[in-house]
């Protein structure tokens, strides 16, 4: 009798034992790698049906989690866009409706949020905040800013690196402008060149990780932002590629000559076969890029940490690169605002998804910061405007916001100025300094090339949108909203009361001198 309840008793503290490893492996807190880049569309990836472009490491990746198709950049230019990925919230909320400067202190930040629940937190690549090197809860960072300097003494690593590598070389030498749409061969070595540094730095940094606290690292590649200036091997890659050409939407036939011949115009038709050869510099550079995330993710594998990791792929914003007559970002048109979207959970997640789905739910880079916070068993606050997506890929069917919000303030001419809303089917667009709706259908009409809302076949989807974009709007007062209706407005207001550092609203007149050449870094 004796034996067997000995017997017993050890069974139990093996069960026991047992019970508390696997409780302690599926509550384990994963690494989180942060893969970003620069000004990279939605549809410039393999795994969301681009067959001319050569992605097989970020399709891998993809295919290993799940592609949101419905991924979008709720203010299409830098700084904005940051601001959201940062705090976790919307335009509104954060401050920042248009570019201007990221505050220097939010309330939430995902480094810090993260290193308060046992993070070591590290940033490689391009920040873009002020100062240049904040922090914002990072253990520390290795930063990339593409040659600005916004305050006295700055030098990024890259450049202090490159000088090291490189003594009496430009890393300019190829000539191209920051936001020109020109494109060149990069005319230096290969392992001189950005994309390169960033890669090989965090595939050096992870490498050498050793710590006992779960990994936070925020890879963050300067391109495929202009310049497009990939080296000789990656645009070889692309010589007998048919890439497609810009698309051109019938109301957009006044943009054709709405720019001047400047390289970092906004707008104008500088003929198709301009374009596309920029597009296949663009897409040489995503190669590139793509080839860096290969090695990161076989470092991971190395090192054990793969299957121990959340790994997400995305962009701040998207390039328009000759769509509709448009050039650049801060538009509400698919080019610009939708970017790609990409999430790959740990392998000791059990979800009713499963890995290499698509999802089209409206996800946006809000989204990001709940959804670590969720993983490393933190409270994700209430005012929090993100949403975590560990609930969309744990249950199939969980609930989820209706449609996205998009915005910018005035850039580039007193017409681009507008919000928007989207739920990946319809879009309805707001121009606020003119009054003009524009409503798409993306689903039998996802270049946008058909305006819907002079049409009376789509007044009742008109209406539909308006009034949601009247409900919006109203929590901003008589300035946006008014009787019910919809404002114009003659001043463009930049940063909402929530700014940190603020608000500021200004004529757009004054918008123009003050912020004269801004978007040219």
């Amino acid at each position: 009798m004796k034996k067997l309840v000995k017997t017993f008793s050890v069974f139990c503290i093996l069960l026991l034992l047992l019970l508390l490893f696997s409780f302690s492996k599926k509550n384990e807190k994963p690494h989180i790698i942060f893969i970003m880049t620069d000004q990279q569309r939605g549809d410039a990836v393999g795994c969301t049906g681009n067959e001319a472009i050569f992605t097989p490491q970020i399709d891998r990746l993809a295919s290993e989690g799940i592609v949101f198709t419905n991924g979008y950049s709720s203010v299409p230019s830098c700084t904005p866009a940051r601001a959201g990925l940062l705090t976790g919230m919307s335009p509104w909320k954060h401050g920042m409706l248009g570019y201007g400067k990221v505050a220097r202190k939010y309330k939430y930040e995902m480094p810090q949020m993260l290193r308060e629940l046992g993070y070591y937190t590290f940033g490689i690549g391009k920040m873009h905040w002020f100062p240049q090197k904040s922090l914002h809860g990072f253990h520390g960072t290795l930063v990339d800013e593409s040659g600005r300097v916004e305050q006295d003494g700055f030098v990024s690593d890259y450049r202090d690196w490159f000088k090291l590598n490189a003594p009496g070389e430009n890393p300019d030498k190829t000539g191209i402008g920051w936001n020109d749409n020109t494109s060149g061969v990069y005319q230096l070595e290969e392992k001189l060149h950005p994309t390169y540094w960033t890669g090989k730095t965090a595939v050096e940094f992870i490498k050498n990780y050793n710590k006992v606290n779960p990994l936070f690292l925020k890879v963050s590649f300067a391109r495929p932002h202009s310049p497009y200036d990939p080296p000789q091997r990656y645009l070889d890659m692309y010589d007998d590629v048919d890439i497609p050409e810009p698309v051109i939407g019938e109301w957009a036939t006044d943009f054709a000559s709405a720019g001047s011949k400047n390289p970092s115009t906004a707008f104008g038709d500088w003929g198709k076969e301009y374009a596309v050869k920029a597009k296949r510099h663009y897409y040489a550079n995503i190669t590139f890029i793509d080839d860096m995330v290969g090695e990161i993710v076989q470092t991971l594998k190395d090192k054990g940490m793969y299957e121990k990791s959340i790994i997400c792929f995305t962009s701040d914003h998207g390039d328009m690169l000759g769509d509709h007559h448009h050039w650049r970002k801060t538009y509400a048109y698919e080019g610009s605002a939708k970017i790609p979207f990409i999430f790959k959970w740990p392998g000791n997640l059990e979800t009713e998804v499963e890995r290499g789905v698509k999802l089209t739910q409206p996800v946006e880079l809000r989204d990001f910061l709940p959804t670590f916070i969720d993983a490393a068993g933190g409270e994700i606050p209430t005012e929090m405007d993100g949403m975590s997506l560990y609930n969309l890929v744990e249950k199939r069917k969980a609930e989820w916001r209706s449609y996205l919000d998009l915005e910018h303030a005035t850039t580039y001419s007193k017409e681009n100025y507008w919000c928007a809303l989207t739920d990946g089917r319809m879009k309805y667009i707001w121009f606020f300094s003119t009054g003009e709706e524009q409503l798409f259908d993306l689903v039998n009409d996802p270049s946008e090339l058909v305006d819907l809302s002079k049409l009376e076949a789509s007044k009742d989807d008109l209406l539909k949108w308006r009034q949601r974009m009247v409900d919006h709007l109203s929590i901003r007062g008589n300035e946006f909203v008014k009787d019910g209706k919809l404002v114009v407005k003659e001043n463009t207001t930049l940063y909402s009361p929530n700014y940190p550092e603020g608000e500021q609203t200004i004529s757009i007149k004054e918008w123009g001198k003050l912020y004269k050449g801004v978007l040219d870094n």
